[in-house]
């Protein structure tokens, strides 16, 4: 497994992983995360993070059954792993130290 450091990017798209459950594929990824930021991002980038989340162990993916309103196409469907649990958990803790040990005047504003 590659290493799990995880940048701003890859944790959002992690998080709405996790969030859409069995549902996370590309566009929906890509729909919940413009909803959510309010503002653009491309397909493009959203299947390039869902790919190095994978390489890097933090998701596995497989293939839906074959869906007509696709063409008969499938979607390839994304969940988070338990290394990818514990990635976002590690994040998630340190983000919470960091504000925890900002002091209460550290965004006073000046008078």
């Amino acid at each position: 497994m590659k290493g799990t450091q995880l940048g701003e990017l890859e944790e959002i798209v992690l998080l709405t992983v996790a969030l859409l459950y069995n549902d996370a594929y590309g566009v929906a990824v890509l729909e919940e995360l413009s909803s959510r930021l309010e503002r653009p991002m491309s397909l493009g980038v959203v299947h390039r993070t869902l790919q190095r989340l994978e390489e890097k162990g933090l998701v596995h993916s497989r293939f839906s059954e074959p869906i007509a309103e696709r063409g008969g196409r499938s979607k390839r469907l994304f969940t988070i792993t338990l290394a990818g649990e514990q990635a976002v958990q590690e994040a998630r803790r340190i983000r919470n130290e960091l504000w925890d040990g900002i002091p209460k005047t550290a965004f006073g504003r000046l008078t």
